[in-house]
């Protein structure tokens, strides 16, 4: 038997017109399309989002504005002192009590100012600077951890969408083969058990699925503690894998990695409090001046003074001082050193796992996954010829979910790993900035 479909002739500039609709039909389903895509939230998105919204970069950046401000007068002189005052009061006699009578008798009025040396306020002022640019660190390293939390989280949602797609697609497939099933089961081409079987697996991939609905709602409120918005879905756009962080030097990895950034300003903050502590080991000088008056019979008086502290031991005083400062550099350059070594191992150890995981992403992808698609298909093709089972075609059609499931897996793996190397660093133009906002 045959099904013949007739279908009138079309004219010329019928199917021009059709055409010229078929034309926009494309161009406006494919706008649309882009339109959806471009809705959902990249990558680069997402970093912008967090790094203008999370409290943490804001809490950083206050930081800094407060070091700032600090540091504004660092190299000031103290506040001059208002001094004021009766002096020489008689307390017994004929003139107890009174503030004229007697020649000695003066109320006084001053002016004090302790004056701290330039060489000494400029020092204070350096280490203000460094104590800037350790806050300014602190903003770098928060703000690398704010863009690596957020990558991390953003991978998280996209794989979690291809997952749950995946995990969709077994549960679909399983609903057909236990339809197919129960259908050859009543052509008694099947039994109860393969029924039972198919029934079984069906209920497993419907649990599967709605864990992998959890899992991605939970990394859907992950990214939104750091975007501080609502995510529903992001971009289905795979990462590029490509980092090159392990090909940087030292000297060029001190201005991107927080860990060696924080290091080297560390030493340069333990060398102006050393510098600072020598400056102090010379004391500060107090000037005096004053107005005296007497009663009207007697002579106003002007008085000058200077004091002038006695270091009496400063061996055990300033010295001191300034050999706890010392320590505390080499304390920082030592540090600096172990922080260069652990960025160093981080880095060449995340850079190995990414190219093994990179390696063997290739392999599945070339090795694995095209014999589980001619599975599939060789299956198929043996139970149309009959010679082959309908339970044969279902176990391919669910072995080949499942390697992708594996292969999915191991493209999260990998986009994590080299979302660590390429988002624990500072961004280019917040080095080129030097630091928060000015």
């Amino acid at each position: 038997m045959s099904l013949r479909i007739k279908t009138p002739l079309i004219s010329h500039n019928q199917s021009r017109h059709l055409c010229q609709f078929s034309v926009l039909f494309a161009l406006a389903c494919g706008a649309t399309l882009a339109h959806a895509q471009s809705s959902r939230l990249t990558l680069n998105e997402a970093l912008r989002l967090s790094l203008q919204r999370a409290p943490l970069a804001k809490a950083a950046e206050a930081s800094v504005q407060a070091s700032r401000a600090a540091a504004a007068k660092a190299d000031q002189l103290p506040d001059p002192m208002f001094k004021a005052g009766i002096e020489n009061v008689p307390v017994n006699g004929p003139d107890r009590f009174s503030t004229t009578r007697d020649f000695m008798t003066m109320r006084r009025l001053g002016i004090e100012q302790q004056w701290v040396s330039s060489d000494k306020r400029a020092a204070r002022a350096e280490r203000a600077q460094r104590a800037v640019e350790m806050e300014e660190g602190n903003y770098l390293e928060n703000v690398a951890k704010v863009r690596e939390e957020t990558a991390k989280a953003w991978l998280n949602v996209l794989y979690g969408q291809r997952t749950l797609m995946l995990f969709k697609a077994m549960e679909t497939a399983t609903g057909e083969d236990l339809a197919a099933m129960k259908a050859a089961h009543r052509g008694a081409k099947s039994t109860a058990s393969d029924v039972v079987q198919a029934q079984l697996a069906l209920v497993q991939a419907h649990d599967a699925t709605r864990k992998a609905e959890q899992d991605l709602a939970n990394a859907r409120i992950v990214l939104a503690r750091w975007t501080v918005v609502p995510v529903e879905a992001v971009a289905d756009e795979s990462p590029s894998l490509v980092s090159h962080i392990a090909n940087l030097s030292v000297e060029e990895l001190e201005k991107v990695y927080p860990m060696a950034v924080g290091a080297r300003r560390a030493i340069n903050l333990a060398d102006a409090d050393t510098a600072v502590a020598t400056r102090e080991r010379r004391p500060d000088w107090t000037v005096e001046a004053g107005f005296s008056q007497r009663g009207s019979q007697y002579s106003n008086m002007v008085s000058i003074g200077v004091s002038i502290p006695l270091p009496v031991n400063r061996a055990q005083r300033q010295d001191r001082d300034i050999a706890e400062k010392s320590a505390l550099g080499t304390r920082a350059r030592l540090q600096y050193e172990e922080a260069v070594r652990e960025m160093q191992t981080e880095i060449h150890s995340l850079s190995a796992t990414l190219a093994s995981l990179k390696d063997r992403l290739g392999q599945l992808n070339t090795r694995l996954l095209p014999p589980a698609s001619s599975q599939v298909d060789l299956a198929t093709a043996a139970y149309r010829a009959g010679t082959g089972s309908l339970s044969a075609v279902f176990n391919a059609r669910r072995m080949l979910l499942e390697k992708q499931l594996q292969v999915t897996e191991l493209e999260r793996e990998a986009a994590l790993t080299w979302s660590r190397l390429e988002h624990h660093v500072v961004p280019h133009d917040l080095v080129a900035a030097g630091g928060a906002a000015q």
